[in-house]
């Protein structure tokens, strides 16, 4: 029997375990990923599994890319060929504040995370979809999570909107790749949602969204965001392939 089977970066909280979880809703067999090993993985992989389906936890930072080839193997070993790559691993800087005073470490961190595990972990998916022969009965993509600051600069994070764009321009590149074999690349952005990374500021943002710097006057959530990966993952956006999708409440309309 065809089984869809997705990997999902950065998936044992937030944005990821909501998409995690969706997705095995749907029927997907999951390999649900974190930095390390531990509780908040464990506790995660449990959640998955609860659903139904095949899941496979992977302890591993996404900068680890000499790992990637082994480590979409065991994968594939443990759930099944890969149908769908979610990239939704993300950092932030190392600390807010003026661009003219953020550091190479800061800028390289995001860069890495937000951007070179993007390019390479999508290559590596690709790769292996190219190889096999598809199954007329499974839906294929390829899904990266960036931010609505690819667009929208936010000063006090500048290393972290150019890494975020420069993912966002990843997706494209392998729209564009993969155009001819049927293959939807997304770049999905979302805009102020409440998770842990966002959880120091998540009041004031809920404040400004409230006031009007959202069309919908609150703060988004993980499962918005899933919700939408979840339609793209199972074919229900179909002839549509490249394009930017911002969850993000209308933040990003131009308005006068």
């Amino acid at each position: 029997m065809s089984v869809q089977a997705a990997l999902v970066t950065g998936s044992s909280r937030g944005i990821g375990l909501a998409t995690a979880l969706e997705l095995a809703r749907a029927g997907f067999n999951i390999a649900i990923n974190s930095r390390q090993k531990g509780d908040v993985l464990n506790s995660a992989a449990s959640a998955v599994e609860k659903c139904g389906v095949k899941v496979c936890s992977v302890a591993m930072d996404v900068r680890e890319l000499a790992r990637r080839r082994d480590e979409f193997d065991r994968i594939e070993n443990e759930i099944g060929p890969l149908t769908t790559l979610v990239n939704n691993a993300g950092i932030g800087v190392i600390s807010r504040g003026d661009v003219l005073n953020a550091t190479e470490e800061s800028y390289d961190r995001c860069m890495d995370v937000n951007a070179k595990a993007v390019f390479f972990l999508c290559q590596e998916f690709a790769r292996r979809l190219l190889s096999r022969q598809q199954d007329p009965d499974l839906k294929y993509s390829l899904i990266n999570v960036t931010s609505s600051n690819a667009v929208a600069v936010a000063l006090p994070r500048g290393e972290y909107c150019a890494s975020k764009a420069a993912a966002a321009m990843i997706s494209k590149v392998f729209a564009a790749r993969l155009g001819e074999h049927g293959i939807p690349v997304f770049d999905v952005q979302p805009g102020l949602i409440s998770t842990d990374m966002t959880s120091a500021v998540i009041e004031d943002y809920s404040r400004r969204a409230a006031e009007g710097l959202c069309l919908y006057p609150r703060v988004g959530q993980p499962e918005e965001v899933a919700g939408v990966i979840a339609a793209i993952a199972t074919g229900r956006i179909p002839y549509t392939t490249g394009q930017s999708i911002s969850v993000d409440g209308g933040m990003l309309v131009p308005r006068f």
